[in-house]
């Protein structure tokens, strides 16, 4: 199977006629998350038309694992493997002219005011960017690319979330060096850069090589010397200044507010964009969010459990968690205390994580009717629960404690005893063809 581009998979996808297009043009104030929110739980693509603009705008592109693996040409099982060797080969990609990139056929001068940028909740700031990736470029460390939300307030003018990460250093650099940093980002990417521009790997990594090891990607490079995806919907010029401003409220992935903050400016200087371009419009906390966030955990998990000499089944990171504070962790469990072992090592390798389950391999972590039962069956409290108490959580959990951030984490290891393994298998039945019988 091959991996598809942004463009092709929605036109495989329009074909198959799994895209619900919607009747009428909707406005971007309030209505068109409304609405996205209303039927995203068909997990299918939905596409609009911008009242105000009438741009097209794509939501809900990469709900669930069975459209991203769709959409990179495996299967579902193969997803957290491949995105490991990603990170672990990362592949420089090819450069193209300007003449053959798709997202510079067409150059404006910045007037993010009449684009479809939702204002997504009656809480929020303003107008957000949700679905932007960062790319920014250090002399020494060379270039970057993350997530990073950004508030409109003005016609070229953002308040951009930043936090200690790899930008933030970026930043800090640049600052030392009594400058503006230089920065692109880019709207309507193929899911290999999204998850690239969403993990979590060494300063001075280029995220974008991960992502072309992913599936090949181009690149073209822009006036300011920084390199973007050549089939992107919007590429942004622009730098952050030292300006600031205040950025928030706004929908974390837990689909609670995230607070308000003096954050820094961007000033946008050019916009290049596709003829006929799509607005990919990421809805904050909901599916495709949570999606793209949580999955780039799961290979750092994977990692960590297999370095302690485990061997690892499967990795999730579960929606129903947030996509970032509860995992599951499926094991070939060869000694007996394989599962607390791996409790420890799941922690280390997503941080923010705060409950794990460990199960056997013969458990299928994507069906949580089936974790539940290996820990209705497979787990006692008193012997195979691991509890941390007053430790570092995640600044998104609106439970922890809200100066520190400090929380208890709980490990459960629901695998098989050892020395009684056949006390704990399910029953198998005969498997048979419906379809011959009925």
């Amino acid at each position: 199977m091959k991996a598809y581009s942004l463009r092709k998979f929605i036109g495989k996808l329009e074909t198959e006629k799994r895209i619900i297009r919607i009747k009428k043009p909707v406005s971007k104030n309030l209505e068109m998350a409304g609405l996205f929110k209303a039927l995203e739980s068909r997990k299918l693509p939905m596409m609009a038309k911008d009242k105000d603009s009438g741009m097209d705008v794509i939501c809900n592109i990469y709900p669930c694992k069975e459209l991203i693996a769709e959409s990179l040409g495996c299967k579902t099982s193969e997803l957290v493997p491949k995105i490991k060797n990603a990170i672990d080969h990362p592949k420089d990609q090819v450069a193209v002219k300007k003449s053959e990139a798709p997202v510079m056929e067409m150059e404006e001068k910045p007037d993010l005011l009449s684009l479809p940028i939702p204002l997504h909740t009656q809480e929020d700031g303003g107008p957000y960017f949700s679905s932007a990736v960062v790319f920014a470029k250090d002399p020494e460390l060379g270039q970057n690319a993350s997530f990073h939300r950004m508030m409109v307030i003005g016609k070229d003018k953002l308040a951009i979330r930043i936090l200690p990460r790899h930008l933030n250093s970026f930043l800090e650099r640049a600052d030392a060096r009594g400058e503006a940093l230089k920065i692109a980002f880019a709207v309507g990417l193929p899911i290999n850069m999204l998850l690239a521009g969403a993990s979590s790997v060494k300063l001075g990594t280029d995220e974008a090589h991960i992502a072309n090891s992913l599936s090949e990607m181009k690149m073209v490079e822009l006036e300011n010397g920084i390199k973007v995806p050549a089939d992107a919907e919007f590429a942004y010029i622009g730098e952050i200044t030292k300006e600031t401003h205040k950025e928030g409220m706004f929908v974390d992935l837990t689909e609670t507010y995230d607070i308000e903050r003096m954050q820094r400016v961007v000033k946008i200087a050019k916009v290049y964009h596709r003829k006929n371009p799509l607005h990919h419009v990421l809805l904050p906390g909901g599916l495709e969010h949570k999606m793209l966030m949580g999955m780039p955990r799961e290979p750092t998990i994977w990692k960590e459990v297999e370095s302690e000499g485990i061997s690892v089944n499967n990795v999730s990171i579960t929606p129903g968690g947030c996509s970032w504070l509860h995992g599951i962790v499926s094991i070939k469990k060869k000694k007996e205390d394989d599962g607390k072992k791996a409790i420890d090592a799941a922690f280390r390798g997503h941080s923010s994580m705060k409950h794990v389950v460990i199960v056997d391999e013969d458990i299928d972590i994507l069906n949580p009717n089936e974790v539940e039962w290996a820990i209705a069956t497979r787990f006692q409290a008193s012997k195979n629960m691991r509890i941390m108490e007053n430790v570092k959580g995640s600044s998104l959990d609106p439970s922890a404690d809200p100066h520190t951030y400090m929380t208890t984490k709980m490990g459960l290891d629901c695998t098989k005893q050892l020395d009684r393994a056949k006390d704990f298998e399910k029953a198998k039945f005969m498997k048979v063809n419906v379809e011959d019988y009925i």
